[in-house]
């Protein structure tokens, strides 16, 4: 399996955005939020590649200073990638 943490620990994202994410697990409820960004069905190995791939988009959004940018969705995206890096059995997520 593919090693997350390496990916996670290397985003390089303001602080803001990151404390945000972090004070947003506690509310983290997995079917819920990952229908809300379209990955409902998928278990956490493999909805993670795609749920990184969305916060990398924002992350270009929100550098370009593109008006389509959501604050909302980005920390709701590193929500969920933080989240499902706990779901992740050991051997994957390290």
């Amino acid at each position: 399996m593919t090693d997350y943490t390496d990916a996670v620990q290397q985003l390089q994202r303001p602080k803001m955005l990151i404390h945000a994410a972090r004070m947003g697990l506690t509310d983290y409820r997995r079917e819920r939020d990952l229908r809300r960004l379209g990955h409902i069905s998928l278990p956490p190995e493999l909805a993670l590649p795609h749920l990184l791939q969305a916060e990398e988009r924002a992350e270009d959004k929100r550098r370009r200073g593109d008006l389509g940018y959501s604050s909302l969705q980005h920390i709701d995206l590193l929500i969920a990638v933080l989240a499902e890096m706990r779901l992740l059995p050991r051997t994957a997520a390290n």
